[in-house]
C-alpha cells in the first residue's frame, strides 16, 4: 500500500517520485524545497515534472559510480523539467492553432527518428540482436507517437523487448543492479518504488547496449 494519503499535493507527489528515482534520503533540502514550490505554481501535471526528473536520472546514470544516488538533489534535475514544462505549455497554447500544433510535435517525431537511428546501430554492433531489432522497428516504432507519454510508453516497450533478447547472464546481471541499487528505501510509496525499479532496469539496458539518448 502506498505511504502517501489518497489525494497527496503535487509537492508530496513530486519529492517521494525524486526520493525514489535518487534511491536515498527521506526529505528535501531547503533549496529543493523552494523549486519545487516554485514548479508547483506553475500548475502543471504531475506527469510533467515527473518525466524531467525521469530524463535527468537516466542522463546522471551513465557517470554515476556503484553505490552512490544517481541524483544528488532536485535542482540536479531544474533543466530538464523546465524543458518538460516549456514543451507541455508550448502544446497546451497551440492545441488550436495547427500551424504551432505542428511545432509541438517535432519533439516527439525526432526523439522517435533518433531511437529508430540507435536501433539500427546496435544491430551493426550486436549482430545477434539484429532480428529483434527488426521486429522493434517494424512494429513497436513503426509510426511516430503524437505525444510524450505515447514515446515514453514506445521506448518502455522497446527497451523491454531488448532486454528480454539478451542471453540470460546478461539478463540476470542487468536485474540484480536495478533490484540492488537501493531505491526500495524506507518513506517511498509503492507507486514510486515500482517505477524507479522500471526506470533503473531500462536505463541500465540502455547503458549497457551503449545506446546513449541522443
Amino acid at each position: 500500500m502506498s505511504l502517501l494519503p489518497e489525494g497527496a499535493s503535487f509537492e508530496e507527489l513530486v519529492q517521494d517520485y525524486f526520493l525514489a528515482m535518487r534511491g536515498a534520503g527521506l526529505m528535501l533540502s531547503a533549496l529543493d524545497t523552494e523549486l519545487l514550490t516554485s514548479w508547483a505554481r506553475e500548475a502543471v501535471p504531475f506527469e510533467v515534472v515527473a518525466r524531467g526528473i525521469a530524463r535527468s536520472a537516466e542522463k546522471a546514470l551513465w557517470d554515476a559510480r556503484p553505490g552512490e544516488p544517481v541524483l544528488r538533489s532536485l535542482r540536479a534535475c531544474q533543466r530538464q523539467v523546465e524543458a518538460e514544462i516549456k514543451k507541455y505549455r508550448q502544446r497546451s497554447a497551440g492545441a488550436g492553432e495547427g500551424g504551432r500544433r505542428r511545432r509541438a510535435l517535432t519533439w516527439e517525431e525526432t526523439r522517435h527518428a533518433r531511437l529508430r537511428a540507435s536501433l539500427e546501430q546496435l544491430a551493426e554492433r550486436r549482430p545477434e540482436l539484429m532480428q529483434r531489432v527488426g521486429q522493434l522497428i517494424e512494429g513497436t516504432l513503426a509510426a511516430p507517437p503524437s505525444e510524450p507519454a505515447q514515446f515514453d510508453a514506445q521506448e518502455h516497450r522497446v527497451f523491454l523487448g531488448l532486454l528480454r533478447a539478451l542471453p540470460f547472464s546478461e539478463r540476470l546481471l542487468l536485474w540484480r543492479e536495478a533490484v540492488g541499487a537501493g531505491a526500495e528505501g524506507q518513506g517511498m510509496s509503492v507507486y514510486s518504488r515500482r517505477m524507479a525499479r522500471r526506470f533503473r532496469l531500462l536505463a541500465l539496458v540502455r547503458r549497457s547496449l551503449a545506446m546513449r539518448e541522443g
